[in-house]
C-alpha cells in the first residue's frame, strides 16, 4: 500500500480506509459499499483496466448512472495511476462520443445505464474501446461485446493490482467537462497537485470526522461532487448520494440519513421553501453548508440557517479552472447583508496561496471593481483543447491567470462581492452554461434560421429562454430534437418565435431587450435586500 505520504488524490482514500475499514463509504438508495470492499474492488478493477488489450489505457471513461459502480469506478482510475472522467449515462449518445474522443479515453467502466447507452448504437465509433462492466456475468459480457463491437474486461485475482499507483502533481486526476461556446463542451485538466492544495485547505479549516454524514447532492461530473466525495472519504466518513424525489422533504430525508455535510447550488433552498418543508429547526444534524454555482440570495441563506441552527453555512465561489473553489464567506445575518449587494450574500475572501486581479474595460488593473482574473496553485493544467484557453489563459505579470469573466467588487476588508458576468454564460441549478452552445444547438438540430438563447431569473435560480426565427413549432418537439445533442441542463424552458430580432445602436442583435422580455413573461423579480434577524439562539 502507499505511504500515507502521499500528494495523490487516492491517498484520501486510504486515510479513510485506515480509519473506518468497515465503515459505508458511499450509499445510493439501498445500495452501499463499505471502505474495505471498495478498496479490494478498485484494486480488482484497476488490475483489468490496465491489462487491457491494447496496452495500459490513457483515461478512464466512468460512464454510469448515479450507483456505486461510479464512485468505485473513480476510484480504481485514480488506483491505476490514471485520470478519471466521469460522464452520466443521461447525457446524448452523440456528446458522450465527443466527450470520450476529446479525453482521448482508451478504456470504460459501466453500470446497466452506461452498458444500454452503448447497446444503442454509439458502440461502433468508439473503435473497440475495451469496457469494464461489473454487473455483467460471463455469458452477459460476451453478449455485450458481440452486440457493441467492444471488449469486455473480467476484473479477477490474477490481474488484480496489490496496491494503488502513486502520482506525482503534475498528473491529470480528473477531466471535468464544461459547457463551451463553440458547440462541444470543454474538458478541464485537474492535477493531483490542483486537488492537494484544495484538500490541504479543507483539512485545515473543517473538522470533519469519521463520524459525518456528507451529502452527495452534485452528479460526479461536477467539480463540487469532488469536494464532497474526497473530503468524505478522507474523513473516513460516509457519503449519501440525494435521489431527486429527496426534495420533496428534504429536512426528512436530511434526518432519515443524519446528514451532517451538505453542498449544492442554491436553487435547494427555494425548491425547499416551496414544498413548505422547510421549517425553523427541521435540520438539526447539520454542522457545515456550503452553497456555490449561483447566487446566494440574503433570505434564502437566512431560512436554510434557521432550518439548521446547529450550522456554519458558507458561500463558495470558484470556477471548474480552479479547482473547486478559491473564495468562501461565512453568512452572519448582520454582517452578510451589511456588505452584500442586491440582496445577494458576498463571494468572500481568497484561499490562501493564490492571487487576484480586477481588471477594467481597458485592461488595467482596478481596485475596486472589475474583471475577476485568478493565479495560484489550484489552476488547472488547461484545457484539453488549447484553443480553447485562448483568451481565458493568459500570462501576466509572470503569473499565469485564468480570466473568470466574473464582474466582481472589493470591499474594504478584502472580500469580494458577486456583480454579474461579462460574457454570455449563465448558472442552471450550479451547472455552468454557455449560451452559444445551445444557439449552435438549436440551428444545428431544429429548422430554424435563427436563435438566441437567454437567461432569466426564476425562483432564485436560472431557466433558459429561447427565442427563433422559422416556422412555428412546439415547444415538445424542440425538447426531443435537443434532447438528441445537449444534456438535460441546457435544453431550454421556454420557446418563443419572432419574425426577426431586436437590434441596438450598432446594429447586432440586442441581447438585452431579448432578456428583458423572457424575464418580463417567465422571470421573478430579484428580491429585495431586506434586512434578516438573527436566528434565536
Amino acid at each position: 500500500m502507499e505511504p500515507m505520504t502521499s500528494k495523490a488524490l487516492h491517498a484520501r482514500f486510504l486515510r479513510g480506509l485506515e480509519k473506518s475499514p468497515d465503515r459505508i463509504a458511499v450509499r445510493v438508495g439501498g445500495d452501499t459499499v463499505d471502505y474495505t470492499t471498495a478498496h479490494a474492488t478498485a484494486l480488482a478493477w484497476a488490475g483489468a483496466l490496465l491489462a487491457a488489450p491494447g496496452g495500459p489505457p490513457t483515461a478512464i471513461g466512468i460512464l454510469t448512472g448515479r450507483g456505486t459502480t461510479a464512485y468505485v469506478g473513480i476510484l480504481a482510475s485514480l488506483y491505476a495511476g490514471l485520470p478519471a472522467v466521469p460522464i452520466p449515462a443521461d447525457f446524448p449518445a452523440g456528446k458522450v462520443v465527443s466527450m470520450l474522443g476529446a479525453a482521448e479515453v482508451s478504456a470504460l467502466v459501466v453500470d446497466e445505464e452506461g452498458a444500454a447507452l452503448l447497446a444503442g448504437g454509439p458502440g461502433a465509433e468508439l473503435g473497440g474501446l475495451p469496457v469494464l462492466a461489473p454487473h455483467l456475468d460471463a455469458a452477459g459480457a460476451r453478449a455485450f461485446a458481440e452486440g457493441t463491437g467492444l471488449p469486455a474486461l473480467a476484473a479477477g485475482p490474477d490481474t488484480a493490482l496489490d496496491g494503488p499507483r502513486d502520482a506525482a502533481p503534475e498528473d491529470v486526476a480528473y477531466i471535468l467537462f464544461t459547457s463551451g461556446s463553440t458547440g462541444r463542451p470543454k474538458g478541464v485538466r485537474l492535477t493531483h497537485g490542483n486537488m492537494a492544495h484544495y484538500f490541504a485547505l479543507m483539512d485545515d479549516r473543517y473538522d470533519f470526522s469519521a463520524d459525518d454524514v456528507f451529502s452527495q447532492a452534485a452528479g460526479l461530473n461536477w467539480d463540487s461532487a469532488v469536494s464532497d466525495l474526497w473530503c468524505a472519504w478522507a474523513a473516513g466518513a460516509s457519503l449519501v448520494s440525494v435521489p431527486s424525489h429527496a426534495y420533496r422533504d428534504l429536512p426528512g430525508f436530511v434526518a432519515e440519513h443524519g446528514i451532517t455535510v451538505w453542498f449544492s447550488a442554491p436553487s435547494v433552498i427555494s425548491l425547499s421553501r416551496r414544498t413548505g418543508r422547510l421549517l425553523p429547526g427541521s435540520m438539526p444534524t447539520l454542522r457545515w453548508t456550503y452553497f456555490g454555482g449561483e447566487a446566494l440570495q440574503f433570505e434564502d441563506t437566512d431560512a436554510w440557517q434557521r432550518a439548521a441552527p446547529g450550522s456554519a453555512v458558507i458561500n463558495v465561489y470558484g470556477p471548474t479552472e480552479m479547482t473547486i473553489t478559491t473564495h468562501r464567506h461565512r453568512w452572519s445575518p448582520e454582517e452578510s447583508v451589511r456588505l452584500g449587494v442586491n440582496g445577494v450574500v458576498p463571494l468572500g475572501l481568497l484561499h490562501e496561496g493564490h492571487a487576484e486581479l480586477l481588471l477594467d474595460e481597458r485592461g488595467e488593473e482596478a481596485a475596486d471593481e472589475g474583471e475577476l482574473w485568478l493565479a495560484g496553485p489550484q489552476l488547472s493544467a488547461g484545457y484539453l483543447d488549447e484553443e480553447d484557453g485562448h483568451g481565458k489563459y493568459l500570462e501576466r505579470d509572470g503569473l499565469r491567470w485564468y480570466r473568470t469573466g466574473d464582474r466582481v467588487r472589493r470591499l474594504a476588508d478584502g472580500q469580494l462581492v458577486y456583480l454579474g458576468r461579462m460574457d454570455s454564460q449563465v448558472q442552471v441549478q450550479g451547472y455552468r452554461v454557455e449560451l452559444a452552445e445551445v444557439e449552435h444547438a438549436m440551428r444545428a438540430a431544429c429548422p430554424v434560421t435563427g436563435a438566441v438563447v437567454v437567461g432569466v431569473p426564476v425562483a432564485n435560480s436560472t431557466e433558459l429562454v429561447a427565442f427563433y426565427l422559422g416556422e412555428p413549432r412546439a415547444p415538445r418537439d424542440f425538447h426531443r430534437d435537443l434532447a438528441a445533442v445537449l444534456p438535460p441542463q441546457l435544453i431550454p424552458r421556454h420557446y418563443h418565435r419572432l419574425d426577426e430580432f431586436p437590434l441596438n445602436t450598432n446594429k447586432k442583435t440586442d441581447r438585452l431587450a431579448l432578456t428583458a422580455l423572457a424575464t418580463e413573461r417567465h422571470g421573478t423579480k430579484a428580491p429585495e435586500p431586506a434586512r434578516v434577524t438573527p436566528a434565536a439562539a
